[in-house]
């Protein structure tokens, strides 16, 4: 009897997705849901007619596969994927392949990679995006583990990935949990790009009183440009052409104003703090959902704390094009604190991260492709010990250019009553980057008198300490 090449467990959209894609790039699937009707569902349906074998057992489902036998798990991250792997271990067989397709914490997977690799197993950790569209059509694949783990997986993972037009979208990321560490990241990025997008709305909208027309003609325009080309600016364009069918008012105005999360952009945040990594449009943007999310006190201080916008007398045009800047230059530092936070962390955990690469692979498939990854790509293949993305000169350039028109647009909405956490964010990492002195002087002063922390000086070596008491009274 034939055997199929690969096998998913968890048959949730992006699961059975991914096993359709699978299948429909040559290689035969078997699945399996803890759910049995699940199982019938999918394949009297959507795998109706593919080369897809069902299975209603573990015991089942790992003797249909070939050896080594390549396994993807799609269940929920914690202790689903730990129970899962408890349940299969003792079906397997050494240099049997598992890979944890979902949003797993990279230590988590950092320890199963170290605890499987030691009984003779093999483990992938490897980040999925691109959503229900992506699972199916091509992902952007972020597999992290072992080398010869990996090489057994690529003749796979190579068709199942997006396709662009320096090769698929997916590369060897590192070892342990490099791969979970990288998506991570990635929705942290994901994270700032959305909410400066959304605030970007909130100025055209509420500043200068653009309808969902214009909004729609805006973000298309803007997606033509070479700046702003990307998936999350073409789906809002599309958002904002949208009519509810019942009321025919722009659907998205009808949507609750609380935002909800899934705990990758927080791990971002914390990752980032541990390494003392200054991600502060990542974190605002955490901190902006979290905001949304206490909408009742929002209702009533909108009473108790009214302020009167004054009325928006510039000129709507240079305005539109003025908050197209913002966002462009906002979006690079975005990006920017994304990837020093990656080359940290692959310093750190000895990940050997390939920025270049990996902004390659995000080009196609995932939430984050844009074209210009293009040129950050550029920029890490240029210099792969490059710092700071804001010193690459394409970057560099453009945002000298473009900070007028950014400065101005955060003044304007400070006046106008409106937050831009993630625009000002981004504007203050730019300024605090860039300046070669700044007010931490007086920090350390202040931790030495009360702590004495101590502090270096600028005009002699060492490190002191000052009795500021007896020197003030002397």
């Amino acid at each position: 009897m034939s055997q199929q090449k690969f096998g998913v467990i968890g048959l949730a959209v992006m699961g059975e997705n991914l096993a359709l894609n699978v299948e429909r790039n040559g290689f035969p699937v078997a699945v399996y849901n803890r759910t049995e009707s699940k199982t019938q569902e999918f394949m009297a349906q959507r795998a109706a007619g593919r080369n897809v074998k069902p299975t209603y057992s573990l015991e089942e489902f790992v003797a249909s596969l070939e050896r080594p036998r390549r396994i993807l798990m799609m269940v929920k991250a914690g202790r689903a994927v730990d129970a899962v792997i408890d349940q299969l271990k003792p079906l397997l067989e050494s240099g049997d392949i598992l890979i944890d397709g979902g949003n797993s914490l990279y230590e988590d997977t950092k320890r199963r990679t170290e605890a499987l690799e030691g009984e003779g197993f093999r483990f992938i950790g490897m980040g999925v995006s691109g959503g229900e569209e992506g699972a199916l059509n091509g992902p952007s694949l972020m597999p992290g583990g072992t080398e010869e783990a990996y090489a057994a997986l690529a003749p796979i993972l190579n068709k199942v990935a997006a396709q662009v037009d320096d090769g698929p979208c997916v590369t060897y990321i590192g070892p342990g949990g490099a791969g979970h560490y990288v998506k991570m990241v990635h929705n942290g990025i994901e994270y700032g790009d959305m909410q400066l997008i959304a605030e970007a709305y909130d100025l055209l909208k509420t500043v200068a009183g653009l309808g969902h027309q214009d909004l729609h003609q805006i973000f298309t325009d803007w997606n033509q440009t070479e700046e702003l080309s990307s998936f999350l600016i073409e789906i809002t364009a599309q958002i904002f052409s949208y009519l509810d069918p019942g009321t025919q008012k722009p659907l998205v105005e009808l949507i609750l104003d609380a935002a909800g999360q899934k705990g990758t952009g927080r791990w971002t945040v914390i990752s980032a703090l541990e390494l003392g990594v200054s991600i502060p449009t990542i974190t605002a943007a955490v901190n902006a959902r979290i905001m949304s999310s206490y909408k009742q006190e929002r209702v009533q201080a909108a009473q108790k704390l009214a302020f009167s916008s004054p009325a928006f007398h510039g000129d709507r045009d240079e305005f539109v094009q003025q908050v197209r800047d913002a966002l462009y230059c906002s979006k690079i530092c975005s990006y920017a604190q994304g990837m020093a936070l990656l080359s940290t962390a692959s310093q750190t955990f000895d990940f050997h991260l390939n920025l270049a690469e990996i902004s390659r692979i995000w080009k196609g498939g995932c939430i984050i492709r844009a074209q210009f990854l293009d040129k950050i790509k550029a920029a890490f293949q240029t210099n792969p010990q490059l710092a700071n993305l804001l010193l690459a000169d394409e970057f560099r350039q453009t945002i000298l250019d473009k900070q007028e028109a950014w400065r101005k647009v955060i003044a304007h909405a400070a006046y106008q009553g409106i937050s831009v956490p993630a625009f000002s964010a981004s504007l203050d990492y730019f300024d605090s980057y860039r300046r070669d002195r700044l007010p931490q002087n007086l920090t350390q002063a202040q931790r030495d008198f009360f702590g004495a922390h101590t502090y270096e000086r600028i005009d002699q070596p060492g490190t002191f300490h000052t009795e500021w008491v007896k020197v003030n009274e002397a």
